[in-house]
């Protein structure tokens, strides 16, 4: 298990300051804000500084909205004040916040109709989110949270190319996050935007021990063309992970 320690401290402190209900008004404030460029803004969350070296899935958004953001303050100052480590505060905002809400219905349902249980040797991929935890990791291609005039950044406007403070975290803090995962793993990047990144990663040998899924649409109800772009990829996604499974099963095999 690794954890990033950097921020924690200083955030588990800042903690006791907030109100028991959270809004944007208590977290997208100066105390929590990392970067400002222009009128983009990135804020602390703790939710991304858990890394599951042991994954064999790893799950990657482009940023993690407000909503993700929310449940995970709101886990942390209840871990803490019921007795938890900073460790165990992480693992605790990770398990509640990653890819939390109808987005994780959303992608529950879009993985098991492309036929990642069977090639995981699972009953469905809620086991992820539950029991199997230890078999998934999930992450963001900018890790904290940002914001643009305070509304969720989608990948767009600006492109993550032309900030370079989302150039530093995608380009830089991201492959060195997924370079801890010991592998071979599945990598699944949620939407264009979070693809497009992968995929220029992997053009460079920057990703180590991953193998990347193209075509996953995004899970959130607010991309009204998912279930049009799932049934389009569908076959391709399902021939990947075959792909992938196969792959995984003649390495095992070799090593024997």
């Amino acid at each position: 298990m690794i954890i990033n320690r950097s921020c924690l401290k200083e955030f588990a402190e800042k903690l006791h300051s907030l109100p028991s209900s959270l809004t944007k008004s208590d977290l997208l404030t100066d105390p929590f804000r990392l970067h400002q460029e222009n009128e983009l803004g990135i804020y602390y969350s703790p939710h991304n500084e858990f890394i599951n070296r042991d994954a064999s899935l790893v799950i990657a958004g482009i940023t993690p909205g407000f909503s993700q953001m929310k449940t995970a303050y709101e886990t942390a100052a209840e871990s803490l004040r019921q007795g938890g480590t900073l460790e165990q505060m992480v693992v605790d905002t990770k398990i509640a916040a990653g890819f939390s809400g109808s987005m994780r219905h959303n992608l529950i349902t879009m993985l098991d109709l492309c036929g990642l249980p069977q090639a995981f040797g699972i009953q469905s991929a809620a086991q992820l989110f539950g029991d199997l935890r230890h078999m998934l990791h999930t992450t963001s291609v900018i890790k904290y949270p940002v914001f643009i005039q305070q509304k969720n950044y989608t990948g767009y406007k600006p492109a993550i190319t032309r900030s370079p403070i989302l150039s530093t975290y995608a380009f830089d803090h991201f492959p060195a996050e997924l370079n801890h995962v010991v592998g071979p793993a599945l990598l699944i990047p949620l939407g264009k935007a979070a693809e497009t990144v992968c995929e220029t990663l992997i053009r460079q040998y920057r990703l180590q021990n991953l193998i990347c899924l193209s075509g996953f649409p995004h899970p959130s109800g607010a991309n009204g063309h998912r279930l049009k772009q799932f049934a389009k990829n569908k076959e391709q996604l399902e021939r990947q992970i075959h792909s992938f499974a196969s792959l995984v099963d003649f390495a095992i095999e070799k090593r024997k």
